[in-house]
């Protein structure tokens, strides 16, 4: 027996999804096999690598110097890249090891294990002995991910990710309790005035100073939602400020009388409560455009940020300058947050009243659009008379105003789930991003867009700046946990369920996440009892599918049956056809469930294109049916 102690700097590589695949389609999974061994092998050998061995569908291999590795490294990424059969994770340490005839071992080679496991698919990840030994090199580019504790490892390790051409940068961890240092909170203005009613202007007067500061690029601001589940409530500033992660809060009063109008401001700093501006206006309804640009800039002045030429003009731009068809439109905001059938269309005609007085207001005629998309997909009114509505109004708003990040999130969001158009649906929530880095809506439906497209660390990449910016949004958090399911991320989806019921166990979001992840993870009585809760508090027709198709799954035809029976009084003629088939495919009779895909296929129903993910995961025997390929054609995820 032959031993020897050495230096050396160990590389392990696996296939990401590998497991996955092989349980889907072997015949494939032993393709990829061979293709990843005739990748790696002459690209380690090049560098005077030496191949170890084999471990399923990882390889770990030796250098002996870090440069070599990394250079290896960087190679196979790069060749990877452009086959695009499949990803891989890649991860390198540097480290005393024992070789022992054909094989290694000891601590070095469980720490480059370990980094390996904990890298991101299509990434590099290195040790900071690796970084320390050729961060100097010319041609090294890498940037810190995180630190963090391995399993078997006694101390934390640094993890630098390394940078290459095609390479996508990863967010670097946040430690525990690390906040932006230009980040702010906007708590709902209270309403002051004798009149309740009036409580939709001081919160659109909140909504609005949200929206404006929510331009500027260097300043992170949480979105309304997560600010305005304060209202009301009468806590501690530093505890807000621990709970939303930022370093300033902004609160205030509004006080209308007819024209007359009393609007204070106070701007805090979270870690001591010191007032770093404060102010009271006492000034005609027609000013208020003027107040809310004062307020702004001297909030940006009180933080030290300092805008440019077209930050500035961003920030202190006017959709409007009629005060009443401003007034209409703060109506329909208020009713729009409100998010139930009725409120949908008192926001409508508000708006509508609004684009009346002012035929150029652009995201009165984007916000009516978007209301009415909502309506069709929820199926709260039916959507051959409404989706051409929405259409007209958000196509209307982009013409108007092709500056307009409500505008294009708007268009982008519909192009997205009305209309299919993935390129379009990309374009145009980009350049919402673009004007407005801030907006969560947008950064949420890009991470669904490139998750539906199979590029799911880029969508998550999105979804966490979303939550980081909304992190107390209870729709929010249901929907980027519900999203999870692409991809088969359900152990997370256990994680948002869990929080989301912690924040509000009677909101239906958290019991809907909690029961799909437990779906996927083939735990159907958990499922049963998580969607049962779900469906009680809120029984609309996702809900009601997701449980029907999960009584199905566990074997309970007659209770399948009967939520059937409970969907059929909630949709519109040849509407909600994909929900059907939700409960259908769980009943695994493929001849209806391919009926009703192929019904809301034509339709260009938004929840079609979830159906693909629900096949690949669940169903792979479906797989083999060539209607599959066909509705994957037809829905445009092929």
């Amino acid at each position: 027996m032959s031993q020897s102690r050495q230096l050396a700097a160990i590389m392990f590589t696996d296939i990401v999804g590998y497991t996955a695949l092989m349980g889907k389609d072997e015949k494939n999974a032993f393709r990829l096999l061979h293709q990843n061994r005739g990748l790696q092998k002459p690209i380690i050998e090049e560098f005077k690598g030496r191949w170890i061995k084999e471990l399923g569908d990882g390889v770990m291999a030796s250098f002996k110097t870090v440069s070599d590795a990394v250079n290896a490294a960087v190679k196979i990424q790069e060749s990877c890249n452009t086959l695009k059969d499949f990803q891989l994770r890649i991860g390198i340490h540097l480290g005393e090891v024992v070789f022992e005839n054909d094989d290694v071992f000891g601590d070095g080679v469980n720490i480059a294990a370990r980094i390996q496991a904990a890298t991101q698919p299509g990434c590099i990840f290195i040790s900071e002995t690796v970084h320390h030994n050729v961060s100097n090199k010319n041609d090294f580019r890498s940037r810190f991910v995180k630190e963090t504790s391995l399993k078997n490892v006694e101390q934390p390790v640094r993890m630098y990710q390394v940078l290459f051409a095609g390479s996508e940068i990863i967010e670097t961890e946040k430690s525990a309790g690390t906040v932006d240092e230009n980040s702010i909170a906007v708590l709902p203005f209270a309403n002051m005035s004798s009149d309740p009613e009036q409580e939709y202007f001081s919160d659109g007067i909140t909504e609005e100073i949200i929206n404006v500061l929510a331009q500027v690029p260097v300043l992170k601001v949480i979105g309304r939602t997560s600010s305005f589940a304060f209202k009301g409530k009468n806590l501690d500033l530093k505890e807000i400020g621990k709970k939303l992660m930022v370093t300033h809060i902004l609160e205030g009063s509004v006080r209308r009388a007819g024209t007359k109008l009393r609007i204070t401001a106070q701007l805090i700093k979270v870690s001591d409560g010191f007032h770093l501006y404060s102010e009271k206006f006492d000034r005609e309804l027609e000013d208020i455009f003027a107040i809310q640009d004062e307020i702004s800039r001297d909030i940006l002045k009180a933080i030290k940020i300092t805008l440019l030429g077209e930050e500035k003009e961003a920030v202190l731009k006017k959709y409007t300058e009629n005060v009443d068809a401003y007034e209409l439109y703060l109506k329909g905001r208020y009713h729009f947050n409100k998010l139930s059938p009725n409120d949908f269309l008192k926001a409508i005609q508000y708006f509508q009243a609004a684009i009346d007085i002012d035929p150029t207001y652009a995201i009165a005629y984007a916000d009516m659009g978007t209301c009415y998309w909502d309506m069709a997909y929820t199926l709260w009114a039916p959507g051959e008379q409404i989706i051409p509505k929405a259409r007209s109004a958000i196509n209307k708003g982009l013409e108007l105003d092709p500056e307009s990040d409500v505008c294009h999130v708007a268009k982008g969001r519909f192009s997205l789930w009305s209309e299919w158009d993935f390129e379009q649906a990309g374009r145009e929530l980009e350049k919402g991003i673009q004007i407005n880095p801030n907006n969560v809506e947008g950064l949420r439906q890009l991470g669904v867009l490139n998750v539906l497209q199979g590029n799911y660390k880029k969508g998550h990449k999105y979804y966490n700046k979303a939550e980081d910016l909304d992190p107390l949004s209870l729709l929010g958090l249901t929907y980027i946990g519900t999203q999870r399911w692409f991809g088969g991320f359900f152990d997370k989806m256990l994680v948002y369920g869990n929080r989301l019921i912690s924040l509000e166990p009677n909101f239906f979001g958290g019991h809907q996440v909690l029961g799909m992840g437990y779906v996927g993870l083939e735990q159907l009585d958990k499922a049963e009892e998580a969607l049962e809760v779900a469906a009680n508090l809120n029984p609309d027709m996702f809900v009601l599918s997701l449980l029907g198709m999960t009584y199905a799954m566990n074997g309970k035809l007659i209770k399948a049956e009967e939520v059937l029976r409970r969907m059929e009084p909630l949709a519109f003629p040849n509407e909600g056809n994909a929900f059907f088939g939700y409960v259908c495919m769980g009943m695994e009779d493929w001849d209806k469930a391919f009926d009703y895909y192929f019904k809301a296929a034509k339709n260009h129903e938004g929840a079609a294109l979830t159906v693909p993910s629900i096949i690949q995961l669940k169903y792979p025997a479906m797989l083999q049916d060539p209607r599959t390929r066909e509705l994957f054609k037809l829905i445009g995820l092929e």
